[in-house]
């Protein structure tokens, strides 16, 4: 379905233009229509379907065609972690540049300036303010946040935000909001919490589930079962003479992150890191870098897991196994965005082996076991039973999936 057909206002359709979007992704195409007829939403969407936009091309539309108060904020969305607070207010500067419409992101980790900047939005208003739920509430403790006005609310990413221990900030901000306004939410996944907070909050809500918890087929996925030694020198062969132009790799820990960051730009790699050890504007410019394609090699934490919005990366490593299957189709799914294909490693230790098991019941698949080099010398067997078993249960398991027609 083209976006022409939906019938926004024409500045919204002369954003898109300049965008190059011509057609709509199948969550915008069933979201966007109950969005723009006011009904409240709960949605799962797979990660690189096009989401934000989903949610925010009808918002605006909204907002340009309904009655706004100027001094008074309109909209709210609220998000997990600043990265994805900054990628969906520059997502919004695009949207909205052939409009009047006002937005700014309101986040922890800025100087004095930018306090000072969200203080004026926040109490003379805006039509649109991106937030995380933490630093939201100190504004609201200081008395000046104008929310009685509020027609929009979104959630964003909100099994994230529950899973980091957001939920009683989340309840705290809404018990400032008047009760008639039209509610968003969403969630990679819907698990029983996410459904308990989605009836506390939403009214008589529309259910899109596009999502399952599986990667896109399109994604080449590969495990590498190595000692923990070998980790580092396994990725410098990978990269090394490597057709990837963007490669992303997912660390657990930050030493890790720090770790591997020094070893490759030792061995003349062009790679950069990103964790909460850095201030901000590191970490925004290394970002802005790794999304202009001008740095090759992003080495993060799990802070960028979920809601980076860089369509072009050919490549993620997961240095170390995610702690959990939804972590791993998140980190995936960085890859194989929009129409492109992608490739997935993993790097799987002897410690590791039962939570790759763990992820492939999850995913309904078994990840591929990769050859490695035998200049690193002798690996492990993969053997996900513990100690005393053998790989025949994982095996068995997914036999009988096959089997039963799954």
């Amino acid at each position: 379905m083209k976006f022409s057909e939906f019938n926004f206002h024409e500045n919204i359709l002369e954003s898109i233009a300049a965008s190059g979007y011509e057609d709509a992704t199948p969550v915008q195409e069933q979201v966007m229509p109950i969005i723009m007829a006011g009904k409240d939403v709960i949605a799962s969407a797979q990660t690189g379907t096009g989401k934000t936009a989903a949610f925010l091309l009808p918002l605006l539309n909204n907002l340009l065609t309904g009655e706004s108060n100027d001094h008074h904020i309109s909209a709210l969305i609220i998000v997990p972690t600043r990265e994805l607070a900054i990628q969906i207010s520059t997502h919004l500067d695009g949207l909205t540049y052939f409009t009047s419409l006002s937005s700014i992101a309101v986040y922890g980790g800025g100087d004095g300036q930018n306090f000072v900047q969200e203080k004026q939005a926040l109490s003379k208003g805006a039509d649109i303010v991106v937030s995380t739920p933490g630093k939201l509430i100190a504004h609201i403790n200081m008395g000046y946040v104008k929310l009685k006005q509020l027609q929009y609310l979104v959630l964003d990413e909100a099994d994230r935000m529950l899973d980091m221990g957001f939920h009683d900030d989340i309840m705290r901000i809404i018990s400032n909001l008047p009760e008639k306004r039209q509610t968003l939410l969403f969630s990679a996944t819907m698990p029983p919490k996410i459904r308990t907070l989605a009836q506390k909050i939403l009214k008589n809500p529309e259910e899109i589930n596009i999502a399952i918890s599986k990667p896109p087929e399109k994604i080449n996925q590969q495990a590498f079962i190595i000692y923990e030694p070998q980790k580092i020198p396994l990725v410098k062969h990978l990269l090394k003479d490597s057709p990837f132009k963007s490669i992303l790799i997912f660390c657990s820990k930050k030493q890790n992150v720090k770790q591997l960051t020094r070893d490759l730009k030792r061995a003349g790699f062009n790679a950069e890191e990103i964790h909460s050890d850095l201030e901000q504007l590191q970490r925004e410019e290394v970002l802005r870098s790794f999304a202009n394609k001008r740095l090759p090699i992003l080495v993060a934490t799990d802070i960028l897991s979920r809601g980076i919005d860089i369509d072009h990366i050919e490549l993620v490593i997961n240095f170390d196994v995610p702690h959990d299957g939804e972590d791993y189709v998140h980190r995936i799914g960085r890859t194989a965005r929009a129409e492109t294909d992608g490739t997935a490693y993993t790097f799987v230790t002897e410690k590791e082996q039962r939570r790759l098991a763990m992820i492939e019941r999850l995913i309904g698949r078994e990840v591929p076991k990769a050859s490695v080099p035998p200049e690193l010398g002798p690996v492990p067997s993969y053997n996900p039973g513990g100690s005393g078993g053998h790989g025949g249960k994982k095996k068995k398991f997914f036999h009988k999936k096959r089997k039963a027609g799954q």
